[in-house]
């Protein structure tokens, strides 16, 4: 098993190498930034009836010049992201339904582009996400044996372990100062965020799922 530390530790020694190569190649313009926010995750599947919830997320980034109005931004993101999944208790009157509230702790790494429609004020930008998270975690123990909707044996804590590593590609926009911006980010996971389920012979069979991402963050430079 891919634990959560180890691949953070990779995650770093990624940023600290992309801070490296910013230093020698984008003398004309390289800030280093702090950014934080909240996400309002959600998950693309017909396996399960999901709610949007709203997490946080806190981070670094860089933004450096490339080439003409385009830069480079690469940063190392934490994620707390949170999601509603509909179940009811297993002898339950319709009442008793709900949703179950979820926790996935993660990790990000990106490296992006970036288009300035007015330099150091407005840009596009877009490209890939690595994320790396830990288990899809059930926030309160009472619910953990509560049925998902549309089955009849599989339960909350049953679909706890997803796949660690997935893969996101990213779309935003990001306006302000120099020194301080706002960014608005989308993100869709491009894998399937529960393949790992397949391997353990649940109801259901076959399992798919694709993350939905609404980012919107504060990014103070340097």
């Amino acid at each position: 098993m891919i634990r959560l530390k180890n691949v953070l530790f990779v995650t770093l020694f990624f940023s600290f190498f992309f801070s490296s190569y910013a230093q020698r190649n984008f003398d004309e313009y390289n800030r280093l930034g702090l950014q934080g926010g909240i996400s309002l995750f959600d998950i693309n599947t017909s396996n399960f009836v999901t709610e949007q919830q709203t997490g946080f997320t806190a981070g670094f980034t860089t933004r450096g010049s490339f080439r003409g109005n385009f830069d480079l931004i690469y940063g190392l993101s934490f994620f707390s992201n949170k999601v509603g999944v509909f179940g009811a208790p297993l002898t339950t009157s319709p009442l008793d339904k709900q949703f179950i509230d979820y926790t996935i702790p993660g990790v990000q790494v990106n490296f992006l582009g970036s288009y300035n429609i007015v330099k150091h004020h407005f840009s596009l930008e877009f490209g890939p996400v690595l994320n790396v998270n830990g288990k899809m975690k059930v926030n309160s123990e009472q619910l953990e044996n509560y049925i998902l909707e549309g089955y009849t044996t599989l339960r909350a804590k049953d679909i706890e372990d997803i796949s660690p590593i997935n893969f996101h590609v990213m779309g935003g926009a990001t306006v302000g100062l120099e020194s301080f911006r706002l960014s608005a980010q989308y993100q869709y996971g491009v894998t399937n965020m529960f393949s790992k389920l397949d391997d353990k012979n649940l109801e259901g069979g076959s399992f798919e799922g694709n993350a939905s991402m609404i980012v919107l963050l504060a990014v103070v430079y340097f």
